[in-house]
């Protein structure tokens, strides 16, 4: 009788011959209207059962002019509207119920509600049952066995959300059964433990010995790997269901909430690049998601209150970012820490976020069992029909406070009397097969017997437990752990005839392809006079030489940001957009006709923090793929500072997961204001694990250069590929010298048995390094500017004292050169006036970072010139940056 309804989502027809039953067709109607509109208010999908009064109000009959026992005629028969209100009732106020107001297409709508419609009429077989409840007994012993053995140990239970589990088992059960190969998973906290432990097949005993404050990482990487909290453990493990398998990757995960969230799905997409599928599939019938998905899992102060949520969300149906569709599980405590919906939302929903992308919401009730497997099925289902991102609701309940030392009747007393007096929803369950006698009465306590048995045992073996080198391996397993003991220098030079030929490859588009007229000109013919005439070679030529070698060598390279496709000072056109159909083409892509790697160049979504995640995600997937992300300006970083926190800068002591992800951030001080100019090098050197009083060795957490030569950017970038190990690198970019003349290199700075150089001494007037008496130090851009003004002064002002000074570029600041630096001072042994010359402010650049080791490692002191110290980064009058830079240079070039 209510099929019509349920296909269509709307007041189904009703019969009225006569105008005799109008009145009661139009009340019967705007009854039907009332429960597709304010059903799912009342809908009993809390089990704390605290529905509001106020929504059952609105689905009465007696506020149609109706009750319960008025007949009515429907469907050709006379019925009695309490009959019709049953069936309404289980159709937009059950256990479980599909949320579809967010999607505007019809068809879509009727799928959801026929899918729903055939689910709802399911019943669980005995084996699902049995499983189920074995399922929630093992996370419920857990949880009991670490409570004694550990009683002051924030362990962030899954107690009260116990049927997550049962959600996600289902959900990697029927992926398994659809031959989806692997799954990606991120979640918070809340549980991880006992998902750990029931399902992703984590040693007990690595738990434990974890809890007992031992490390989980091997001795003989202690020098890298200081490990991380218990609520961030991470696993890959095969799950396996009859004889099917799914291999699933837990990804660790920040005491920031939703900020793995973007990790996971950049991860996704780069292991569906390497098992080449969807989109990188050869096959045009192949989706995004058949051999590889992912699933998100959520709390509900969370999923309303971070950013990052939108911002991923956001991406879900973008070209350069799609998965194929995203799982998530809102574990919905109805409750942030203290914090109640009411005051940490303004929608009336956790999933509302999801509405932006015309997301189903799928609300279910946490103590439900047949309708949480139900709601997995409906998920799974859907993400299959339609590669789109699907939401799972799952109303439940915070047995503890945030932690189990909190005692959250602080501040929900309400909430936790109830909560109190609950029997939890593992035993209830048991219980309730026991009564159907589906069990006996002993075989639930065997099953909790023999669990805790099992948990003693593996106390006590945890002691003696062999950590295992869970890292680097699979994809990884060519890579090492990076020596403290020595910087290893590698040859990243390339086949000058190689070179050529791709430069001259980088800017021919097909016969049909119409360039605009500026660009032939100017990008053009420019890039190939250069390499025709031997000329030197600006920056973005160096950079596509270097990805297309890397392409041509097999390296996958990805490319994202704000832009980076033109470059946010024009300055790439790495693809180029046809003038009358505006196809995109990208030349690098078509090297040569057997050529296997690719360039993935996007612009962006205008985000930094989930961006950056992304390509975090893609990079930790293979160590064969060259990942880059570009700030539209250097200090535009500060919008990621979390993951460059949490995740990039501190992943591989954590997690001994190594990347070597390419950050660009253009930087440079002139004139644009406080927020054009420095990307904040100070900040990232302040990360780094370089030592202040020691030599460094490659096993620095991150790199971090600021080149002053396209030569330079060069190596950097191949460097990336060659070394058998991955480490971050941050690179202060030009802008400036971007087109400056100054600024180029040859090509035989690129040529075979060529390096990067961390440090480069200009000796301008190839004087006696014996007379040298003054020695300058500088990073970046601000060397052009010195030497600019050295030259000046020397001609000008006849200042020839100033021909017995050198200037010492250094190019990369972390691992710090000491040792080389240290030459060049016994080189110029007659230096007596040693500068550190910058163009940012006291209280920023590299001035503390390097002075400190200069003085500690060297045993020597350095003269400051640069900007006083400053509460912005730089001015944003003209003036006063004038007065600034000249002051700056007359510190610098004073006679002693």
């Amino acid at each position: 009788m209510m099929a019509y309804l349920l296909r269509h989502g709307i007041s189904p027809a009703l019969s009225s011959s006569n105008n005799k039953f109008a009145s009661t067709k139009a009340s019967l109607e705007r009854l039907f209207e009332s429960f597709k509109i304010h059903g799912m208010k009342a809908a009993k999908v809390d089990p704390l059962k605290r529905m509001p009064a106020a929504a059952a109000a609105l689905l009465t009959p007696e506020r149609f002019g109706l009750t319960k026992d008025s007949q009515v005629q429907y469907d050709g028969q006379m019925v009695k509207v309490g009959a019709l209100l049953d069936q309404l009732d289980n159709l937009y106020c059950g256990q479980m119920v599909v949320d579809t107001s967010a999607i505007d297409d019809e068809e879509e709508v009727e799928w959801i509600n026929h899918l729903t419609k055939q689910h709802q009429n399911s019943t669980l077989n005995d084996e699902q049952k049995v499983t189920i409840a074995k399922i929630l007994l093992k996370s419920q012993c857990l949880d009991k066995f670490l409570g004694k053995k550990f009683p002051v140990l924030k362990r962030y239970s899954g107690e009260g959300a116990e049927g997550m589990l049962v959600v996600v088992d289902q959900l990697l059960h029927s992926m398994a059964n659809d031959n989806v190969e692997q799954c990606i998973i991120g979640m918070p906290h809340r549980g991880r433990n006992n998902l750990l432990h029931g399902q992703l097949n984590f040693p007990m005993e690595l738990m434990l010995r974890k809890i007992k404050g031992k490390s989980e990482f091997p001795p003989d990487v202690s020098h890298t790997a200081t490990g991380d909290v218990l609520s961030h453990l991470n696993t890959s493990t095969t799950c396996k269901y009859g004889d099917n398998s799914i291999k699933v990757n837990l990804l660790p995960n920040s005491s920031h909430l939703e900020a793995v969230n973007p990790v996971v799905m950049g991860k996704c997409r780069a292991r569906q690049q390497t098992l080449k599928d969807g989109n990188y599939s050869t096959n045009e019938y192949k989706q995004a998601g058949d051999k590889v998905t992912n699933i998100l899992m959520h709390g509900d102060a969370a999923f309303t209150g971070q950013g990052i949520v939108m911002e991923g969300l956001n991406m879900s149906l973008l070209g350069g970012y799609s998965v194929g569709g995203t799982i998530h599980i809102i574990v919905n405590n109805q409750v942030g820490f203290t914090t109640s919906p009411t005051s940490g939302r303004s929608s009336a929903n956790a999933s509302d976020p999801g509405r932006m992308i015309g997301c189903p919401v799928i609300r279910v009730n946490g103590d439900s069992a047949r309708d949480l497997l139900i709601a997995a099925q409906i998920a799974n289902e859907y993400r299959r029909q339609y590669r789109k991102d699907v939401i799972i609701d799952m109303i439940c309940y915070r047995k503890w406070g945030h932690n189990e030392l909190d005692d959250p009747s602080f501040t929900q007393p309400h909430m936790y009397k109830i909560i109190r007096q609950k029997e939890s929803f593992p035993d209830a369950y048991a219980q309730q097969l026991i009564e159907d006698g589906l069990i006996g009465d002993g075989d639930a306590n065997k099953w909790v017997d023999d669990e805790m048995k099992r948990l003693d045992k593996c106390l006590v073996d945890a002691d003696t437990y062999e950590t295992r080198d869970f890292f680097l391996q699979s994809a990884w397993s060519n890579m090492q752990v990076a020596s403290p003991h020595h910087i290893t220098t590698w040859n990243t030079g390339c086949d000058s005839q190689l070179l050529r030929y791709i430069a001259t490859k980088s800017v021919q588009v097909p016969d049909t392809f119409v360039m605009h007229g500026t660009l032939v000109k100017t990008h053009v013919k420019s890039r190939l006079d250069k390499i025709a005439n031997n000329k030197a070679i600006d920056w973005s030529t160096a950079e596509c030489m270097a990805i297309g070698s890397l392409l041509l060598q097999g390296y996958n390279v990805r490319f994202s940001g704000e832009d980076v496709g033109r470059g946010t000072f024009s300055h790439r056109h790495a693809a180029l957009t046809c003038q009358q159909t505006e196809h995109k083409h990208i030349p690098l892509n078509h090297l040569d006709d057997n050529q296997s790697a690719q360039l993935e160049i996007m612009g962006s979504l205008l985000s930094e923090e989930a961006v950056l995640a992304y390509e975090y995600g893609f990079s930790i997937e293979n160590p064969d793929r060259l990942c880059i992300w570009e700030a539209q300006f250097g200090d535009f970083f500060n919008g990621a500072q979390i993951q460059l926190d949490a995740f990039i800068l501190s992943g591989e002591a954590k997690w001994m997961y190594q990347t070597g992800l390419v950050i660009l951030l253009p930087h440079g001080f002139d004139g644009s204001g406080p927020e054009h100019s420095s990307c904040r090098i100070e900040r990232f050197l302040q990360c780094t694990n370089s030592l202040e009083d020691g030599i460094d060795g490659d096993s620095v957490n991150v790199n971090i250069c600021n080149p002053t030569t396209p030569s330079q950017y060069f190596h950097l970038l191949r460097r990336q590929m060659m070394r058998n190990f991955r480490k971050p690198l941050i690179i202060a970019t030009p802008k400036t010298l971007l087109r400056s003349p100054a600024a180029t290199s040859s090509l035989e700075e690129l040529e075979s048995g060529t390096t990067f150089r961390p440090i480069i001494t200009t000796n301008t007037d190839n004087v006696d390094p014996k007379t040298v008496d003054t020695m300058i130090l500088c990073s970046g851009k601000h060397y052009y500017t010195l030497e600019s003004e050295r030259r000046r002064l020397i001609d000008e002002q006849g200042r020839n004292d100033l021909k017995n000074s050198v200037i010492v570029r250094v190019e990369e600041l972390c691992p710090f050169p000491a040792q080389l630096i240290g030459e060049e001072l016994r080189k110029y042994s007659a230096v007596n006036k040693l500068i550190w010359s910058q163009e940012e402010s006291r209280n920023a650049g590299a001035w503390n970072f390097v002075a400190s080791r200069m003085q500690n490692i060297l045993g020597v002191k350095v003269q400051y010139c640069g900007r006083p110290v400053h509460a912005a980064v730089a001015s944003g009058i003209g003036s006063v940056h004038n007065e600034e830079k000249d002051a700056i240079l007359r510190d610098t070039f004073t006679k002693s």
